[in-house]
């Protein structure tokens, strides 16, 4: 294992009296159990017929949706589709094939995905609605439709070939569609963009023909440099000071666990002993029962257990267990 196994009988015991996706990622996830055990198949079938997941689905029919204002704008359909893919909703399940339709008709002349926005013309953008991609959101697209279990399929291989491309020797840039002129992050154009590295990267990492390549060390070398240099250095505003390590979910910014779960994907860096530092703060922050509380949330999941700060979460325990707990 990685690192120290927090996980408990008791721990795991709680979590299965969660909602229906908790109970079928914890199966799968923390006891091992396989897609065709029939409490595995029990939990799945329940969380496809989970109310929530229902109406998220129903919302994700909307696809692109409203163009997005900001990246970290956690009620956007592009966090909604990430979400989905976390729990194990796959492209074949009832309601999912249009939307991957839509997803894959919305593709740019270089092959990536791409959301809606409008991007006023002084940064570079027409002033209306378009569909355009930013290395701050595409990545994300590519994740999701890789979780889904599109891997294979010719134009995640071909958008993934055209993300990993535009790494430089420090990581990923802020990048953006070509429509979008000179527009560019609050950063120097040498720097790398702490999120769009994190988010190529964790895409990546779903792909074992990336996963090991120069690409990928060049980014998490880029990661890991940030975090020693954390005092000196915050690239595109992106800090990993306190705000950073207060544990929060789902996976839309830059913060400890979002880090940690990428990191963690990549062979040999378990052990690194930066990650070490960032998983000791995280296993600090368990209850004496292996439970762990979101400490910031976002206001678009108020609804949702992670959403709220009163008591331990689920999905907070669940994801922190898991990368806790992940073996290389």
């Amino acid at each position: 294992m990685c690192y120290y196994s927090l996980i408990m009988k008791n721990t795991t015991d709680w979590l299965l009296t969660g909602p229906p996706w908790i109970q079928y990622r914890t199966r799968q996830d923390l006891l091992g159990q396989g897609e065709k055990d029939k409490e595995v198949v029990a939990a799945r079938q329940a969380m496809l017929d989970y109310p929530r997941i229902k109406a998220m689905m129903a919302k994700l029919q909307e696809w692109p949706g409203k163009p997005l204002q900001h990246h970290n704008d956690a009620s956007h359909l592009i966090h909604k589709l990430v979400f989905l893919s976390d729990i194990g909703v796959k492209a074949g399940d009832p309601g999912m094939s249009r939307i991957v339709e839509r997803i894959m008709e919305g593709r740019s002349k270089e092959g990536v995905f791409q959301v809606m926005a409008n991007i006023n013309p002084r940064y570079g953008g027409t002033g209306a609605d378009q569909l355009l991609w930013m290395l701050c959101d595409t990545p994300s697209i590519l994740y999701a439709l890789v979780k889904l279990g599109m891997k294979d399929d010719p134009a995640v291989k071909t958008a993934a070939q055209h993300l990993a491309g535009l790494g430089f020797e420090n990581g990923w840039p802020c990048t953006v569609s070509p429509e979008m002129g000179k527009f560019h992050g609050p950063g120097r154009k040498t720097d790398p963009c702490p999120y769009a590295t994190l988010i190529t990267l964790k895409a990546l990492a779903q792909l074992p023909e990336w996963r090991d390549s120069p690409a990928c060390k060049k980014g998490t070398d880029a990661i890991l440099k940030l975090w020693e240099q954390r005092k000196e250095r915050k690239p595109y505003l992106f800090g990993m000071g306190t705000d950073f390590k207060k544990l929060k979910l789902p996976f839309i910014w830059y913060d400890i666990l979002h880090v940690l779960e990428t990191l963690t994907q990549f062979s040999g860096l378990c052990k690194d002993k930066r990650v070490l530092e960032m998983a000791g703060i995280v296993k600090g922050k368990a209850d004496g029962e292996g439970r762990f509380l979101a400490e910031s949330v976002w206001k678009a999941w108020a609804d949702w257990d992670f959403g709220q700060k009163k008591a331990p979460s689920y999905w907070v325990t669940l994801q922190a267990q898991r990368i806790l707990g992940r073996g290389e």
